[in-house]
């Protein structure tokens, strides 16, 4: 069901891969509430996935763009408020990615060079795309700008590795920004911490399966898909959340509030019961 939230508002959308991908929802989301969009991606992902069916879908057009470099992001805000004829009205950054965790490096064993492309990729691309779109003064005011985070920026779940201090810094960002664009254009900033997503990066996290299956059974609500994702990120683009800006904001069906439920205790109480019979026959 459309509630026309975003009805005349524009926006860019930032890591549509697949139909796997949260952006890949936002976009289609979006546009079904009436937004008119612009899909960027690395020139490698674009090749790798099928965002191009995504954008004919949607009517979109599809901007190349490494968030990593500020030439290329300078060419896409450029082309992006070309191809609107002016400003725009929100920012989806849904971007990361660590080459320790795709080597299977732990982090009590870092390769500090990928360290750094991880934070590049992660979190320092979402400062670079704000001060772009900030200098070229692309953003209409009462804009949105929305990135997605992970819990693990506050808590520490294993196998989550390096990604966890990229995590960290983006919420950062989003707050010192937060600052100084919402005082100069009302320009909100926020990040959506959601629960463990089967999407083509998360899938590369180390016992992203148990890592889902504890999640669920620990939230009151379940976890949260990439589409249910996109209906929040919606309202945060939508003039509903005006005043909404340098939050973290749990989307996590409740997990973020939990210690232990009683599904988890159960499973834990049975994982005993087996360990303490395997002992006994020792």
């Amino acid at each position: 069901m459309s509630y026309n939230l975003l009805k005349g508002k524009k926006g860019l959308i930032f890591g549509a891969l697949n139909e796997d991908s949260i952006a890949w929802k936002v976009a289609e989301r979006a546009v079904e509430e009436g937004a008119e969009i612009v899909l960027t991606n690395t020139p490698v992902s674009i090749r790798m996935g099928t965002i191009n069916q995504l954008a004919e879908a949607c009517g979109a057009i599809v901007v190349p763009a490494d968030a990593t470099s500020v030439p290329d992001l300078e060419n896409l805000i450029e082309k992006t408020m070309e191809h609107f004829g002016g400003k725009f009205d929100f920012i989806l950054h849904s971007i990361g990615m660590s080459p320790n965790v795709r080597k299977g490096r732990t982090y009590d064993d870092l390769d500090y060079d990928f360290l750094t492309k991880t934070l590049d990729i992660s979190a320092i691309s979402f400062h670079k795309v704000i001060q772009v779109a900030r200098k070229k003064d692309a953003l209409n005011d009462w804009a949105s700008i929305v990135a997605l985070s992970y819990i693990a920026a506050q808590r520490t779940l294993y196998g989550y590795n390096d990604m966890a201090d990229a995590k960290a810094l983006l919420e950062s960002i989003a707050r010192s920004f937060g600052y100084i664009y919402g005082r100069e254009k009302f320009v909100r900033i926020n990040t959506v911490s959601q629960s463990p997503t089967p999407t083509t990066a998360g899938k590369g996290v180390l016992g992203m399966g148990d890592l889902m299956d504890y999640a669920d059974r620990n939230s009151p609500l379940g976890n949260a898909t990439a589409d249910d994702c996109a209906g929040y990120v919606l309202t945060l683009f939508s003039d509903l959340t005006r005043k909404v800006t340098m939050q973290n904001l749990f989307h996590d069906g409740g997990f973020s509030s939990m210690g232990m439920s009683r599904r988890a205790m159960t499973l834990y109480e049975k994982g005993l019961e087996v360990e303490y019979q395997d002992i006994s026959k020792r």
